[in-house]
């Protein structure tokens, strides 16, 4: 589980995050939207480690993460697996290779042993078979999943992705996000997505934090959206197609019950 109390960031005299408090919950895909310059990326930022609040609490399973010695969050960020925007795999290496990158830094594993684990791994995101392809053999789709590979190879506790579905068709999208709903499931991790994809909101989000303006506007489930009043929500949610179909739907169905 990650805390996050009272949290805020400016930089120089601008407040970019304004007393954010929430919840990330184990075994769940927590979602963060919001829309472009709403401070969610600086939010995932924050509690990545990445930059450092301005004043605030972050706690990882109660740990004060603000308060660790370095050598203690280096520690810890051996915890945290990593699913970029880009799947910045490193091109000159296979997909094992890149799989395996993590495994030969950290793990004291023997390398029979690092090489079986990341075959796991591989054979989890259903990549068995492109294990000696480079990335840029593979599509953009299996990329993503390499990358999902990659960062569950050290067994993390926390997961974190940033837009995992950018630059994918939504096919491919539903692929990436029900192979993240699974593994934080079957691995009991604590995952935060960083996302603009409706689809993921409805299809995988178990707890949603709307940032609007540095601010957690809204927080609840993919169904706690469709009854919601929060005028900001709806504007940024049902600006979507998808959703708003969604909604209608629910409506008529709620129309004929009545």
């Amino acid at each position: 589980m990650i805390e996050v109390s009272h949290l805020y960031k400016s930089f120089e005299d601008k407040e970019v995050l304004h007393d954010i408090n929430a919840v990330f919950e184990n075994g769940k895909t927590n979602l963060i939207i919001g829309q472009s310059g709403s401070g969610k990326t600086v939010l995932l930022n924050n509690i990545v480690g990445l930059l450092d609040p301005t004043s605030g609490k972050i706690f990882y399973d109660h740990v004060d993460f603000c308060a660790l010695r370095k050598r203690d969050k280096i520690l810890l960020r051996r915890e945290m697996g990593m699913l970029f925007q880009s799947a910045a795999l490193f091109d000159s290496m296979t997909v094992l290779e890149n799989v395996m990158f993590p495994l030969n830094m950290f793990s004291n594993a023997t390398a029979i042993e690092r090489e079986k684990r990341a075959k796991e791994c591989i054979g989890r995101v259903n990549l068995t078979g492109a294990e000696y392809k480079l990335p840029s053999e593979i599509s953009g789709g299996m990329q993503k999943r390499a990358a999902i590979a990659r960062a569950i190879a050290l067994n993390p506790k926390y997961l974190f992705c940033d837009e995992p579905n950018s630059g994918l068709d939504p096919k491919t999208s539903i692929v990436i996000d029900e192979l993240i709903h699974g593994i934080t499931t079957e691995l009991n991790i604590t995952t935060i997505v960083n996302t603009h994809d409706m689809n993921s909101v409805m299809g995988i989000g178990d707890k949603i934090i709307f940032i609007c303006e540095g601010k957690a506007e809204w927080q609840g489930t993919s169904a706690d959206i469709m009854r919601s009043d929060n005028k900001r929500l709806n504007d940024f949610i049902f600006a979507s197609d998808i959703l708003r179909k969604y909604k209608e739907a629910e409506d008529e169905e709620a129309s004929k019950r009545q």
